[in-house]
C-alpha cells in the first residue's frame, strides 16, 4: 500500500523522537569551517561552538540536489509518495535543491516551502505527519499547511547581529539594525514575514527583550502548539519557559524547548531566544 512519507531538512529542527515516531527522513544542510565541510549531519553542537569560539566563522549552504534525489528515490522505489518540507526559500537555496530533485519523480514528490526556520518549519512537518496518520489526502494536508504557515507566530530576540551579518542571510536589515545598536545599544527582535526576516521591534536590554517576547506571544494566545528555542543558554531557556507557560496558560509538558542546530546557530549567534506558536482554532 502506498504511504505518504515526510522528508525535512535539518534546519527544521524536528526532534529525533518525532522523526522516529513518524518515520520521517532528514536531509542535512552543509556547514563549513574554512576548508572543513560537514555535510552529513554529524557535527555536534558542542563541536560547532568549540570551533566557533576558536575564531573560525562557520558558513552554511543548502544540501546538494543529489542528496535530496537519493532520499526521494529510496522512498519512491519502495512504493511511497513524498511530501518534503524545507526551510524558507527567501534565505536558503534548500527549496530549489529539493524542487530540482523532485522533478525526477513526476507526481510522486511534493516540495512545500515553510517560509520559516527551526520549529516554524518543524511544526508544519509535525502537523503534516499527524494528518497523514489520520488518513488525510495530500491535497487536504497542503491546505492545512498553508493555513498554519500563514498564522505561525515567531518573534526572535538576538543578543548580537555579528553572526547574522557575516552569514549574509539578512543583508537588507543590517544597515537599519546597526544604526539602532550604535545609537541606542538595543537588542533587535526579528520575525518572518512571507519567509523574509523583518525587524519586529527593539528592546533596551536583553531582559526587556524577553518581556517583549511574552507580550508579543500573549497577543495571539491561545496556542495549539508552542516551542521555545535558544542558542547556548539552556538554563536561561528553562527559566524563560516557566515564564512563558505561566503567561500563556499553556501546559508545560507540551512546550517544546530545544537548542537550534549548527545550520541555524551559524546565523543566530550565541544567546539568541525565540518563541514559535501555532494559534488555536486553525
Amino acid at each position: 500500500m502506498c504511504a505518504l512519507r515526510i522528508v525535512v531538512d535539518d534546519g527544521c529542527d524536528v526532534p529525533p523522537d518525532v522523526v522516529a515516531r513518524y518515520r520521517m527522513r532528514v536531509v542535512p544542510l552543509v556547514v563549513r569551517f574554512g576548508d572543513v565541510v560537514f555535510a552529513d549531519g554529524r557535527l555536534s553542537l558542542d563541536d560547532f561552538w568549540a570551533r566557533a569560539r576558536n575564531g573560525s566563522h562557520p558558513q552554511t549552504s543548502q544540501p546538494a540536489s543529489g542528496t535530496f534525489q537519493q532520499v526521494f528515490r529510496e522512498l519512491v522505489e519502495a512504493g511511497d509518495e513524498v511530501l518534503c518540507i524545507v526551510i524558507t526559500s527567501k534565505h536558503s537555496g534548500t527549496f530549489n535543491s529539493a524542487w530540482l530533485a523532485a522533478q525526477q519523480f513526476p507526481g510522486k514528490v511534493t516540495v512545500f516551502d515553510s517560509l520559516s526556520i527551526t520549529w516554524g518549519a518543524g511544526f508544519l512537518a509535525l502537523k503534516a505527519a499527524e494528518a497523514v496518520e489520520s488518513g488525510a489526502p495530500l491535497a487536504e494536508i497542503l491546505r492545512r499547511l498553508e493555513a498554519f504557515r500563514s498564522n505561525i507566530q515567531f518573534p526572535i530576540l538576538l543578543n548580537t547581529i555579528e553572526d547574522i551579518r557575516r552569514g549574509g542571510r539578512a543583508d537588507q536589515l543590517i544597515p537599519v539594525v546597526e544604526r539602532l545598536l550604535q545609537v541606542f545599544n538595543i537588542k533587535p527582535i526579528l520575525t518572518f514575514v512571507d519567509g523574509q526576516l523583518k525587524i519586529l521591534g527593539t528592546a533596551r536590554s536583553y531582559e526587556r527583550g524577553l518581556s517583549r517576547l511574552l507580550e508579543l506571544m500573549e497577543a495571539r494566545a491561545p496556542y495549539q502548539e508552542l516551542a521555545l528555542f535558544h542558542t547556548r543558554q539552556p538554563e536561561a531557556a528553562q527559566a524563560f519557559a516557566e515564564r512563558l507557560v505561566s503567561c500563556l496558560g499553556f501546559p508545560r509538558e507540551r512546550l517544546h524547548v530545544s537548542e537550534v542546530g549548527p545550520a541555524l546557530a551559524t546565523h543566530a549567534g550565541p544567546l539568541a531566544m525565540g518563541v514559535i506558536g501555532v494559534p488555536a482554532g486553525i
